[in-house]
């Protein structure tokens, strides 16, 4: 006997109900295995239907700005959660490098030597942290002119170069 829609859906939803971390475990399991592909589809996705994304913006825009009004505090305290984050200090950190005129083919892979990198490869001291006193923080050293990346300075030799 096959089963008419409603009552797939019937069954679907009790099962669900009956097995919700069971489900969501395995869902999670398959977006770790196939994260790159879901962002390409995704991607793609969004790029055939611009016309139905900015509908859906427009739809939801006055539900957005009431959920917002009413939700203050709590956008409050996931900013102060999120800020404390590595991915919101990578992205401002990104950020900021593209606002002064950085150019790189690969930020991630910037960003990742900006962490491993500890002393100035001009001087070898070791880098200490803003407010510190040392004057001896991490600075990005590149050309204003091309804007492409030189290496890791102190601010000291950064400042000899520019």
């Amino acid at each position: 006997m096959a089963w008419s829609k409603e009552e797939r859906l019937a069954y679907a939803k009790e099962y669900y109900q009956k097995n919700k971390e069971k489900v969501k475990e395995k869902a999670k399991e398959y977006y770790e295995k196939n994260k790159e592909k879901i962002a390409v589809k995704k991607k793609e996705w969004c790029e055939k239907n611009k016309e139905k994304m900015k509908c859906l913006r427009e739809k939801n825009k006055d539900k957005t700005i009431e959920w917002k009004k009413k939700n203050k505090e709590y956008q409050k305290e996931y900013a102060k959660e999120y800020n404390k984050t590595p991915n919101c200090k990578k992205s401002r950190m990104i950020g900021s490098w593209k606002d002064r005129g950085i150019i790189n083919d690969d930020y991630d892979s910037l960003y990742q030597k900006y962490l491993e990198t500890t002393n100035c490869e001009d001087c070898g001291c070791e880098f200490g942290k803003h407010g510190d006193g040392s004057g001896k923080f991490k600075c990005l050293d590149h050309d204003h002119e091309t804007g492409m990346v030189r290496n890791f300075l102190c601010c000291g030799c950064n400042r000899k170069r520019n």
